[in-house]
């Protein structure tokens, strides 16, 4: 008897195989005939898929490169007791023919090993440079008192090549995300110390040649560092956005730092600055590395390793002198991976500008299965989720070149300062400093911000402690982001932020218009003293829906959600404005 109908069984024959295809009609007319039954259905087996898992063997992508089976960041099966699925999904991506052909990914870092056997055929020597030695040979350079002073440990420019372009069989190492997109070499972190010219001529190098920009650095993630790039570097990044690839913008990604929890990637103006994709990362089962640091600037996430002892839950990539390595780590290892992602989309459509670009993250990047312990997922105004840490989720491959494909260029971006508070204010010991602006987002002038990309808040504040200062801000919608949390090794107590740009990208596609609030603390065991000199509020942005004319496939898809809210906007707002016409009548 089954136990979900009072009135139904199940009948087998035990002479008949179990996997039989054929209806068993003689036996099915034989309870019909019975006075007893009222209605016979034959049972037929048919196929269902364990969700999340899959077999890297049933994926149609053949890899003879004795690491990819490794790579469980390209295709996650569950190898080095990961979670099956969680992945960048290139998969999907390759399958559809993208590839990274035709794009070149500059990677700004200590030099790269363009003789390895698996970088070589990728090489775009015209592109590449060493601002170290002033050269055009990028290779790592190694002398008791010279080699990696900039970065973390050898071989970091060859580990990020080889995750972007590593070459698909040839049976060596692994493959990159974009296997057959060029690789270029820009050293520039080979010396004892670093210079504005240094930096702005390495991110300005061949903008026209070079489509993307990979930077695996940044100030000290120690802590107690509030550093960016100085007055060259900032005019040739901002060059770069708006002359670089023949104006549609060169496309800076940047890893958004290695301090964990005793840091905060707003303090450093690489991964916080508005012309950069800040990327951080999450380990092989969703969980956040030990090593990431949280902040409102973040724009996505990719994967790295940070918790996990098992040998190979590092990722696998290219290393010095011709050799691989699993032991790839970091947020160096993020941005490199989110690169390749970009390559793949700039070959589906080579039209795409910086901005696009993280429109297109914004809207196919999943939650997928991150978790953070500590900040919950959230919902901007507009229906967006977003993490405080992730950003909004995981880089999805196959869902960005699929919707860069059809992508129409964003409406043209305008800035408006949405007003300033200048008076100093005390903050207590206790308790909270609360501030408002209300804005109309410059309305009725030339430069009218409707839908939010970046927000700024421009901070001058000092303190007996700046590591124990918590700054949030929440948008007219609603949304609370995080400007700045306690960095607990920071005893900075004489020059706190001086003008400091803190930026969020939590309320993306928001109405700025209303009010905002300012809310700036203590968070610390022993009281402490400041002032806040000045809050200047910058918004970034559209005046005309940037989705309402894209084309929608996917109608559960984020576009789909955000293209709706739109329309329903203007409606609404087109209605308000013929009232306002007729009553003026």
């Amino acid at each position: 008897q089954l136990h979900f109908l009072d009135t139904g069984y199940f009948f087998y024959h035990n002479g008949i195989a179990k996997a039989r295809r054929r209806r068993s009609l003689q036996h099915r007319l034989r309870l019909e005939k019975d006075s007893r039954v009222k209605k016979v259905v034959q049972q037929e087996g048919f196929s269902r898929r364990k969700r999340g898992y899959r077999d890297i063997n049933d994926i149609d992508i053949n890899m003879n490169d004795p690491l990819f089976t490794k790579q469980w960041y390209l295709i996650n099966t569950g190898q080095a007791d990961g979670t099956p699925g969680l992945d960048l999904n290139v998969a999907e991506a390759w399958e559809l023919g993208y590839t990274g052909k035709g794009v070149t990914i500059g990677i700004m870092d200590d030099g790269i090993d363009y003789l390895h056997p698996d970088l070589a055929s990728n090489y775009n020597a015209q592109a590449s440079y060493d601002f170290s030695s002033n050269d055009p040979y990028p290779y790592p350079r190694y002398t008791d008192d010279w080699f990696n002073r900039q970065v973390d440990f050898p071989c970091h420019g060859t580990r990020c090549a080889g995750e972007v372009s590593a070459a698909a069989n040839n049976n060596i190492c692994g493959v990159g995300v974009a296997y057959n997109s060029k690789v270029a070499g820009i050293r520039m972190l080979d010396q004892p110390f670093m210079t504005d010219i240094i930096e702005a001529s390495s991110i300005s190098h061949m903008p026209q040649v070079i489509d993307i920009y990979s930077a695996s650095w940044g100030p000290t993630d120690n802590g107690k560092t509030v550093d960016g790039p100085r007055e060259l570097t900032l005019q040739a990044m901002a060059d770069g956005v708006n002359k670089g690839r023949g104006g549609k913008g060169s496309i800076y990604v940047w890893a958004s730092g290695d301090g964990g929890s005793y840091d905060d990637c707003n303090c450093d103006g690489y991964a916080s600055s508005m012309w950069t994709i800040s990327i951080n990362s999450a380990i092989n089962d969703g969980r956040t590395a030990l090593y990431d640091e949280s902040c409102s600037s973040t724009l996505a996430s990719t994967f790295s390793n940070g918790r996990k002892r098992n040998p190979e839950a590092g990722v696998a990539t290219t290393d010095l002198y011709g050799n691989c390595t699993l032991r790839h780590s970091g947020t160096s290892a993020a941005a490199p991976e989110a690169a390749g992602v970009f390559a793949l989309a700039l070959e589906a459509n080579l039209d795409l500008t910086w901005r696009d670009m993280q429109h297109l993250t914004v809207l196919t990047s999943k939650r997928n299965q991150l978790h953070d312990e500590v900040h919950q997922w959230r919902r901007n105004g507009v229906g967006l989720e977003f993490n405080h840490l992730f950003g909004y989720g995981v880089l999805d491959a196959g869902a960005m070149v699929k919707m860069a494909k059809d992508w129409k260029t964003v409406p043209e971006r305008f800035h408006c300062v949405g007003g300033s508070i200048q008076e100093p204010e005390k903050i207590p010991s206790s308790g909270k400093l609360i501030l408002t602006l209300t804005t109309d987002a410059c309305e009725r002038k030339e430069n009218f911000v409707r839908y939010l990309e970046h927000v700024q808040a421009v901070i001058t504040v000092n303190s007996t402690r700046r590591g124990d200062l918590n700054i949030n801000m929440t948008s007219p919608m609603g949304t609370t982001s995080i400007l700045l949390s306690r960095r607990p090794r920071d005893d900075d107590s004489k020059v706190g932020f001086d003008k400091w740009p803190f930026m969020t990208t939590h309320t993306w596609g928001e109405d700025p218009r209303g009010t905002w609030a300012l809310e700036i603390g203590f968070v610390g065991s022993v009281p402490q003293r400041g002032v806040l000199k000045e809050w200047t509020l910058m918004l970034h942005g559209t005046q005309s829906a940037p989705y309402i004319d894209q084309i929608v496939k996917d109608y559960q898809s984020k576009l789909a959600m955000s293209k709706k809210e739109e329309l329903e906007e203007e409606l609404d707002e087109a209605v308000e404005r013929s009232l306002k016409s007729i009553l003026s009548k």
